[in-house]
């Protein structure tokens, strides 16, 4: 009830602040100084190209100079985490893998099969592993935020909504950027990029991105100690397309890219919890651990692909084809416990209590996926307008679990194979029906096929169990779709409401093998939501405020239940999960010299299974659910794990001329309130909220053919120091935020 009374104010206060805008706004008689106002944002989210304001969905778009500013100091994707409402991204991997969660919904399992809610679309193909997902952020034209469910368009695994990267694509124009920059810990950050005519009839850009950061953790486990061990990256990353127009009705875009990474797994650090509380201890340093297989600490990835993209003017209609193919290799090994030695030793173990040595990894030798997508959409008929079209999909991929003996000088002496294919197809339509002058209705329907694949073989296991193997089988069809209409409330207000319907496929887990245990499955989880939301363009011009307020129901939702006591990984079902919140955007033009971004929201979320109970933790925790007979947390009730209730951003720029160009001071803020880690709730680990800013001070000045800008910069400026994620098997094991960060930057961008 209380959840339903929040989204009912929620709407209230929303409708009255787009009715006092917008009226506001039609009251407004005075003519306001000649400004420009501010720039129209386009958007894809709808598979062809749209003003922001009349696309009936709750997205955000963040242009390219707000991206420069987050991704300051060689930040990988988790820098969009908090910067738009409803989105968050974590890691336990490092570098690669992110997990992403939309408004409150995601999924905290690191295995290699994992799947996930929210979908990540790079330049319009899909990257389904969560290894690909880590593809570096450079060179790029817009990133779009998609919130809720995308099924019609874009279909599996999408209810929660999709993160849209999109990349400059080449033209006949030249255009060319270098940018460099040298910050905390030798940490550089390198990305040119250049394009332009190669004919008349083929146009080419090349980018690249190259980012190194020293290591700069000191190891001071006794027998163990080395100074700056742990924490550097190597990353390079480039991107070569190429646009070939031989007529105004035909174009043919090629696409290349590739990454190569080496860096640190992720630092886990032994007891760096106070029990009982879910405070740092007293001492922690950022620049400091204590591990006996630091010096194995690794991870090498290798990505690259390809894709085709053909566009036929047809007249009245556009036949679209994107054919993709991707594939990724990764080797990872990590202390996992995070400290040295163990309690039965003689001469015990550290930081803490360390009842057992944990190292372990993952590989990925074999991986590939191939998709294809074929639509017909029209040329703005009319009142009708629609696309229909048709998606493949096919995935192989080839895992390895792996344990090591970390007493005994980090022995390989574990692994478990893992093997599966996954197909899936669908058949999608979409259309706009113009109603009257003042209303669009847009509806769409999906149908979606599933069946994966799975062998498991225990080959070794490091407690000298026999080997053996598994098989395992899911495959399901699901029916998506989503209906909306949208009003122009006032010439400059749009309102809209959205029902749809998204679904998540079934899954396999199987990194249990490696300690002798089966595979378990989950069935398609399915969402179903409701929103309803407002798009205006108020102060003639100079502010744009968007709001959203949304409910909606998971049925059959997807968890893994991964650590506990056991140690284990089992994926569950539950009956059901609920969310209920509220959005808002806004960009407003204060003058023409200061610019503010603004983001804000609400998102409640309850898991609902009365039976449904997971192992809890290993370590010295201390549990707040109620436990059964079996000693197992009870979860019902209890907030999906990495979804806090708040999340909040404010970015401004100003700029003041001064000589040949601007001098400029940006800033930007990004907080997340408390999160819960885990499907069950303790004392320990939970994440208190976390308020993150950075700042930015320079000068730039412009050229006939080029602009140019120097700059320093700080990230975390405040040295907020917060757990953002735990190991709760072994004992009180965590990992921390990105330390405070300084440095320099000079760019140009030459046409």
């Amino acid at each position: 009830m209380r959840r339903i009374k929040k989204a009912a104010l929620a709407l209230c206060v929303q409708t009255a602040l787009f009715s006092h805008l917008a009226l506001a706004q039609d009251a407004n008689d005075v003519e306001a100084d000649e400004a420009a106002g501010l720039e129209k944002i386009t958007v894809t989210a709808q598979k062809r190209v749209q003003n922001i304001q009349e696309v009936p969905i709750s997205v955000a778009a963040l242009t390219p100079k707000q991206l420069e500013t987050m991704g300051s100091s060689a930040m990988d994707i988790r820098f969009l985490s908090a910067r738009v409402p409803s989105l968050l991204i974590e890691s336990s991997f490092g570098r690669t893998f992110p997990r992403f969660y939309i408004r409150g919904l995601g999924n905290t399992d690191f295995d290699l099969l994992a799947s996930q809610p929210v979908s990540l679309v790079y330049d319009n193909v899909v990257l389904e592993n969560s290894l690909t997902k880590g593809f570096p952020m450079f060179d790029l034209e817009r990133v779009e935020v998609l919130r809720g469910p995308q099924g019609t368009l874009f279909g599996r695994n999408t209810p929660a909504g999709i993160i849209k990267v999109d990349s400059v694509k080449p033209s006949q124009e030249f255009d060319a950027h270098v940018n460099f920059s040298l910050g905390s810990y030798g940490t550089t950050d390198l990305d040119v990029a250049i394009g332009g005519s190669i004919t008349d009839e083929l146009s080419g850009r090349i980018s690249i991105l190259k980012q190194d950061r020293d290591d700069y953790i000191d190891n001071v486990a006794p027998g163990f100690e080395e100074e700056d061990q742990l924490g550097g990256f190597d990353e390079f990353a480039g991107r070569v397309q190429l646009l070939w127009e031989p007529t105004e009705e035909f174009s043919a875009l090629f696409n290349y890219h590739f990454r190569d990474a080496e860096a640190d797994a992720r630092i886990f650090r032994a007891n760096i919890i106070q029990p009982g509380t879910n405070k740092l201890v007293d001492g922690f340093d950022f620049e400091t651990v204590a591990q006996d297989a630091a010096l194995r600490n690794q991870q090498e990835v290798d990505t690259e692909g390809y894709s085709l993209e053909l566009e036929m003017d047809l007249g009245d209609y556009t036949l679209t084809s994107v054919s993709g193919y991707e594939s990724a290799e990764i080797f990872s090994v990590g202390d996992i416990d995070g400290g040295y030695g163990a309690a039965f030793l003689p001469t015990g173990g550290g930081p803490g209590f360390i009842p057992f040595p944990s190292e372990t990894g993952a590989r990925m030798p074999d991986h590939s996926q191939f998709t294809q997508e074929v639509r017909l959409a029209t040329n703005e008929l009319g009142q009708l307008d629609y696309q229909v079209g048709f998606f493949y999909f096919k995935e192989d991929l080839t895992i390895e679990n792996l344990s090591f003996d970390t007493l005994g000088g980090g022995v390989q002496n574990g692994i478990s194979r893992q093997q599966m294919e996954t197909t899936a197809w669908a058949i999608f339509g979409s259309a706009d029906y113009e109603y009257s002058d003042r209303m669009t209705i847009t509806a769409g329907l999906r149908y979606s096929n599933d069946d994966r694949e799975w062998d498991g073989e225990l080959v070794q296991s490091p407690f000298g169990a026999p080997s053996f193997t598994a098989q395992a089988d899911v495959d399901d069809s699901q029916v998506s779709w989503d209906l909306s209409a949208t009003y122009e409330y006032t010439e400059d207000t749009n309102v809209y409401a959205r029902i749809a319907r998204g679904y998540r496929a079934p899954s396999i887990q199987g990194r249990n093998l490696l300690f002798s245990g089966q595979p378990t499955t989950a069935d398609s989880e399915t969402m179903v939501s409701i929103e309803t939301g407002f798009k205006s363009e108020v102060w003639d011009n100079r502010a744009r405020i968007n709001g959203a307020v949304f409910y909606y129901t998971v049925s059959d939702q997807q968890l893994t239940a991964v650590g506990g006591a056991e140690n284990t990984a089992q994926l569950l079902n539950a009956d059901e999960s609920v969310g209920s919140g509220f959005e808002f955007d806004a960009e407003i033009l204060v003058t023409d010299n200061l610019t503010v971004f603004a983001g804000l929201s609400y998102n409640n979320t309850e898991l609902n299974d009365a039976t449904l109970s997971v192992d809890p933790c290993g370590a010295n925790c201390t549990v707040t659910d109620p436990l059964n007979a079996d000693g197992r947390a009870l979860i019902d009730g209890n907030p999906l794990p990495n979804a806090p209730e708040w999340i909040g951003n404010i970015s401004a720029r100003y700029t003041k001329e001064l000589g040949p160009g601007n001098m400029f001071l940006s800033t930007d803020w990004a907080y997340r309130s408390s999160v819960n880690f885990l499907l069950y709730e303790s004392e320990e680990f939970r994440g208190d909220a976390l308020l993150e800013g950075g700042m930015r001070f320079g000068y730039e000045w412009f050229t006939d053919s080029a602009d140019f800008e120097v700059a320093v910069f700080g990230r975390n400026i405040l040295g907020e120091e917060k757990l953002t994620g735990v190991i709760d098997f072994n004992n009180l094991t965590g990992f921390v935020n990105e330390p405070t960060f300084w440095g320099i930057e000079f760019r140009s961008s030459f046409y």
